[in-house]
């Protein structure tokens, strides 16, 4: 297994380049099953969790290319006569349920397993399943297996009220309603900009989506999707991170390659927090070494609000400011396991519930073993080690590989003294 080895750096300067977004990419890919041509995808990170997708494409019959020189994939769709997902993939990536509405919509069958990923809660499909059943679907699930048949007639549109405003389930039934006869129509949807990312590709397949970015979403269902040719969007939570790498090392770091408006949350808290963000023509400059940084607090939404995925990175940031800070969790309920391993490095953080009471103190970090219990959090104690006293050794960081791409490589393009090695 391989890990981090991580020392204390100075600040962090200079420019970085975000990568294409993962919560993007991984659903765009597998909406490529609903098509009867060929689709380009540019702009693809190369991360272990679109390996996995590129492995379930081909398991359901897909001829896959990548050109990682060119960040692009290009998807061939098989006859469409495979309908079920290997478990050995499965398991490796949540994002594996977004095969299910495609499949379901254009096989009239999908079997797969219930899914895997970062342990950060409980992520029931529930939802997803209860807007297929309204669209006509047949649900049985048991032994860890879902499996999924739609009418002989196929799919038919339906309102769908979601209890939650689901990013996964919001974009399976989506998808699924592409193909449906008639009119869908998704109340309390989810309104990110993978969304929005989603429905535009989709459209260019030849969909009928109206809606997407906000509550309500409208589908027309139509006939048949061809193939196209998309760029993903920047990845906003990789921007965010670097973001706050350059606060937490109190540096003065330009991203470029990112969309300020998929930020704004986290453009608004760091500069709560005294840090300097700056809309320039290349791109975001953020600047931690002009104030004092302080506390603030942060409370975590579904989109527009404050990510779920920022949560653990700046807690990381929260730990090193001045004053004590309020950390409240409301999307996932097993968020805060990062809290313990950055108390390893000396940070003094109270969980109670989903709230988390962070004492800043600038000197306070020192280097420690820690692991990386999932994606977020393993960035963010990245992050901490820059700036803590010592050596920080982070294991486990496949986690973090599935979802930043050349992560180590960009730290230290930008001065950080990061180190990659096998254990």
């Amino acid at each position: 297994m391989a890990k981090y080895i991580v020392e204390q750096s100075g600040p962090l300067r200079g420019e970085v380049t975000i990568s294409g977004s993962k919560n993007a990419v991984l659903p765009i890919m597998a909406a490529t099953l609903l098509s009867d041509g060929v689709c380009e995808i540019n702009d693809v990170p190369h991360l272990l969790d679109v390996d996995v997708m590129c492995e379930i494409l081909r398991s359901l019959g897909s001829t896959v290319k990548e050109d990682w020189n060119a960040h692009t994939i290009t998807v061939e769709p098989g006859k469409g006569d495979i309908s079920e997902v290997p478990h050995e993939l499965v398991k490796k990536m949540r994002a594996s349920i977004f095969v299910m509405g495609p499949l379901l919509a254009k096989t009239g069958f999908a079997s797969i397993a219930l899914p895997g990923g970062c342990s950060i809660g409980n992520r029931p499909i529930d939802l997803h399943n209860k807007g297929l059943r309204l669209l006509g679907a047949r649900i049985l699930t048991g032994d860890g297996i879902v499996e999924a048949s739609a009418p002989r007639n196929g799919l038919k549109g339906a309102l769908v009220y979601l209890d939650f405003p689901s990013v996964g389930a919001t974009e399976n039934i989506m998808m699924a309603a592409t193909l449906a006869k008639g009119s869908t129509v998704i109340e309390n949807a989810a309104e990110e900009p993978e969304i929005v990312d989603l429905a535009n590709f989709l459209n260019k397949m030849g969909a009928k989506i109206k809606g997407a970015g906000t509550d309500t979403i409208r589908i027309e269902g139509v006939e048949t999707l061809h193939g196209t040719r998309h760029a993903v969007i920047p990845d906003r939570i990789e921007t965010g991170t670097f973001m706050v790498a350059a606060a937490i090392t109190r540096g003065d770091v330009l991203i470029k390659n990112s969309v300020p408006d998929h930020v704004r949350p986290v453009i608004a808290k760091l500069m709560e927090c005294g840090a300097s963000v700056n809309d320039e023509v290349d791109g975001l400059r953020v600047r931690g070494d002009l104030n004092e940084l302080v506390s603030t607090d942060i409370k975590t939404l579904p989109y527009p609000g404050f990510p779920t995925d920022m949560q653990a990175l700046f807690m990381a940031l929260l730990t090193t400011v001045d004053g004590t800070s309020a950390v409240i969790e409301t999307v996932f309920e097993n968020r805060f396991m990062h809290a313990a391993e950055l108390s390893r490095m000396g940070a003094n953080i109270r969980v109670d519930g989903r709230t988390a009471i962070v004492p800043g103190n600038k000197h306070q970090l020192t280097g420690a073993h820690v692991i990386s219990t999932d994606l977020r959090a393993g960035a963010a104690l990245v992050l901490a080690g820059l700036v803590a006293k010592g050596t920080t050794e982070v294991s486990e960081i496949y986690h973090i590989e599935r979802g930043y791409e050349n992560f180590h490589e960009k730290l230290t393009a930008l001065g950080a003294k990061i180190e990659r090695i096998e254990d």
